[in-house]
């Protein structure tokens, strides 16, 4: 049993702070949804056997074409160190030279389907796992703030949950914290 829930999130803090660290904004992305594992340690657990456990590490695959390497360790990882990762990942992935260690061990899925152009993702979770996060594409926006209608970027962030585990109110907890974190920015 799953449940999906939907935000959009107002990214530009995020663009700054990927901007100025030099990563992509699935980085930065990637970095809010680890930390939010580590807060929420139910989105990183899994149901097995009638009942659920939850890890102690925050192992994230990254769901690309053909494969889905993990990063180990996510949540421990500065924002510049995980960019790094995540690029080596996904060019080592498209060569086809990932090992079987590099494909196993994950806690949680995170996809950055903005890369295709789509606005409005959606993901299914990955069993045994608890949750799957998609990323859209950042988009132009129009903002209203302090009552004035200024620029801005928004991205939609899909979340995919067993209900078993992370029930709807422990899934909004979870996906408010990343967004949260990512209009912040400061991490």
């Amino acid at each position: 049993p799953d449940l999906e829930l939907g935000v959009v999130v107002e990214m530009s803090a995020a663009l700054a702070l990927a901007s100025e660290a030099q990563v992509s904004i699935a980085a930065v992305v990637l970095r809010a949804c680890a930390l939010a594992l580590a807060e929420h340690p139910r989105a990183n657990a899994a149901y097995r056997d009638g009942r659920f456990e939850l890890y102690s590490g925050v192992n994230v695959a990254l769901a690309l074409e053909g494969s889905s390497p993990v990063i180990f360790d996510a949540a421990d990882k500065p924002l510049a160190a995980l960019g790094r990762e995540l690029a080596e990942l996904t060019q080592r992935a498209e060569r086809g030279e990932l090992r079987p260690p590099e494909l196993s061990g994950a806690t949680f899925t995170f996809a950055d389907l903005g890369a295709f152009g789509i606005d409005r993702p959606s993901i299914v979770i990955t069993p045994p796992q608890a949750a799957a996060v998609a990323a859209g594409t950042v988009r132009a926006v129009p903002i209203v703030s302090d009552g004035a209608i200024v620029p801005g970027h928004e991205m939609a962030l899909a979340l995919a949950a067993d209900d078993r585990i992370l029930n709807g109110t422990h899934a909004g907890a979870f996906i408010a914290t990343v967004k949260r974190l990512l209009e912040g920015s400061r991490f």
